[in-house]
């Protein structure tokens, strides 16, 4: 019994540009809730007033202003927390798709190569299964009209070369070379594709 192949990946940044910017997308969004989290805590206990004993004297000053340096401290440390976090839920997400793109990427040379010989693969918890399905469709279906093509043009050429030249007039044999040729030019173009 062959036990299936899987496809595990060392490097998770597989396209860096793209999941850079994609973690520091979130990254940033992280930082935005947290600064606008200050901001509307500063606002908010502006409408208050707090009395305090600093250093053995009464200060009496408003609640957003005693507040603001542990607020700045708890969001700092919170958002440091979270954006590493971030980051590593953005990476592996960014590489659930930055990978099918690259395997995307290297099927489609491969087809523009003609070569239609190998399925496309990719990991079974990655994103864009669907259009793997769809790709691998395409190839097996782009593989078997290929396959009918070359069987068609090995047909026609024998079939081509079976006439006696001998039993045509002479304007028919000129013809008759003439299809050789064509037939010899389109099985060399299809001898490109692989199946």
């Amino acid at each position: 019994m062959e036990s299936a192949k899987t496809y595990k990946r060392k490097n998770y940044f597989i396209d860096k540009s793209f999941q850079s910017k994609f973690i520091i997308k979130f990254c940033l969004l992280v930082l935005l809730g947290g600064l606008l989290t200050i901001g509307a805590l500063y606002l908010l206990a502006m409408q208050s007033t707090t009395v305090s004993i600093i250093n053995s004297r009464v200060v009496a000053r408003t609640t957003a202003d005693f507040l603001l340096p542990i607020l700045v401290q708890t969001v700092v440390i919170v958002t440091i927390i979270v954006s590493l976090a971030t980051i590593m839920v953005a990476l592996l997400v960014s590489h659930k798709i930055a990978g099918p793109l690259f395997r995307f990427k290297k099927i489609l040379e491969t087809l523009g190569k003609g070569d239609f010989s190998s399925e496309f693969h990719i990991r079974h918890l990655d994103q864009l299964q669907d259009l793997a399905i769809t790709i691998n469709s395409m190839i097996s279906t782009n593989k078997d009209e290929i396959s009918k093509l070359k069987t068609g043009l090995t047909d026609l050429k024998s079939k081509l070369d079976s006439i006696s030249e001998q039993d045509l007039p002479e304007h028919k044999r000129a013809l008759l070379n003439e299809l050789k040729r064509i037939a010899d030019e389109l099985k060399n173009r299809a001898s490109h594709f692989k199946t």
